[in-house]
């Protein structure tokens, strides 16, 4: 299990990269609260306003507190601030809090928060500087942009799931919230970028992405292909049809790896590293167009090769010999430091009176920059403590 990740203790935030930023998050579930929580952890103050009811994330799927999965993934080290946009005056305040900020954030269905005077027109105009980032699942214009975002609509209507899943059988979603984790990293991203174009030119502007948009540019290998051959791409579940063995899935003594020897080099590796040098040279094998004509044949003989190995001795071995491979892991075989998992990623999340749990944290190494262990904030919990700086 990972250990408490102490490497944040004696850091000086003076020295984190956007120390001194404040951050106002109006944000639900992933896309925006992500893209928060990684100006968060890069040193930002997150003031992340909610309703009465909260960031819906809290409990969604979750019973047991305020602070379920979803919502523990994406919020930690932020404040939290509750107003009640129906109200004008925690509109107002809420105006306040915006223009006196370096950046917005905000995933409400478009033209929700113009309602209320706090779309990007009227705080751009009041706060030039100001960096207004926003994610719609659709677009903020035309038919398309009243629909609610949701990841999976994306996923289906960007071309994605067509390429998921096995051949002959339905299409599958990826198995997370893949394009809203996506955007909410091309989110961070263009605020980022608008932070250095403010630092040369002192004007701040919009950000704008959607959930569609960044699931279609996610396939972009897939487009580029259909686009040279002409040939739509299909769904091959494990392994690639014209390439053998490529990305495909054999059992071991004790699970199973993804194994990729597809070049006469690696397969002939691959034939010697698991005592079966004989492989290379049958014709049914000996090429890569005849083991994808066999490939049915080519998998069973491997794994009957590998039966007796179990699935780390395997890619020890393969990678020695520079041949691709990977032991396909469950959450809980996955541990800090192995496979060059960085030692410290998992960093501890807090909240209330319940056990810490570890998660990973920041993915990037940046120098002189150590990843956080922090503190999911209660509804409201700073409330009074954030609108006291705006009188």
């Amino acid at each position: 299990m990972p250990q408490k990740n102490t490497s944040s203790i004696d850091q000086d935030p003076a020295d984190l990269p956007l120390h001194g930023l404040r951050v106002i998050e109006f944000g639900q579930f992933i896309a925006v609260p992500s893209a928060a929580q990684v100006l968060a952890d890069l040193g930002a103050d997150v003031i992340k306003v909610e309703s009465p009811a909260g960031d819906a994330a809290r409990q969604s799927g979750w019973a047991s507190d305020a602070a379920g999965p979803m919502f523990s993934a994406y919020n930690r080290g932020k404040r939290s601030v509750v107003l009640d946009l129906r109200s004008e005056q925690d509109r107002e305040k809420a105006r306040q809090l915006a223009v006196g900020a370096d950046v917005v954030l905000q995933n409400a269905r478009p033209g929700s928060m113009e309602k209320v005077g706090l779309g990007p027109d009227r705080l751009l105009a009041l706060a030039p500087r100001l960096i207004y980032g926003q994610v719609s699942g659709f677009g903020q214009q035309g038919p398309s942009s009243i629909r609610a975002g949701f990841d999976i609509a994306a996923q289906a209507e960007s071309g994605m799931m067509s390429l998921n899943g096995e051949a002959g059988r339905d299409p599958v979603r990826v198995g997370f919230t893949v394009v809203d984790v996506l955007a909410g990293q091309t989110l961070a991203t263009g605020v980022m970028a608008s932070l250095i174009r403010r630092g040369v030119t002192g004007k701040g502007g919009l950000v704008d992405i959607s959930l569609i948009d960044v699931a279609v540019a996610a396939i972009s290998n897939a487009w580029a292909e259909y686009r040279l051959t002409q040939v739509m791409p299909l769904r091959k579940g494990n392994g690639q049809p014209t390439m053998a063995p490529a990305a495909d899935v054999l059992n071991t003594k004790d699970g199973q790896v993804v194994l990729s020897a597809y070049t006469e080099d690696h397969f002939s590796k691959l034939c010697q590293i698991i005592g079966k040098p004989e492989l290379a040279a049958d014709p049914r094998f000996s090429t890569n167009k005849e083991r994808v004509t066999h490939r049915e044949l080519l998998m069973q003989t491997l794994e009957a090769a590998l039966s007796d190995m179990s699935s780390e001795a395997l890619c020890d071995l393969l990678a020695k010999g520079g041949v691709v491979a990977g032991a396909i892991r469950t959450l809980s075989q996955v541990e800090p430091g192995q496979s060059g998992i960085s030692k410290d990623l998992f960093v501890e999340v807090s909240y209330s009176d319940r056990k810490p749990i570890f998660i990973p944290g920041m993915p990037m190494n940046l120098d002189g920059v150590r990843r956080k262990s922090g503190h999911l904030p209660e509804l409201g919990e700073h409330t009074a403590e954030v609108l006291a700086t705006i009188g």
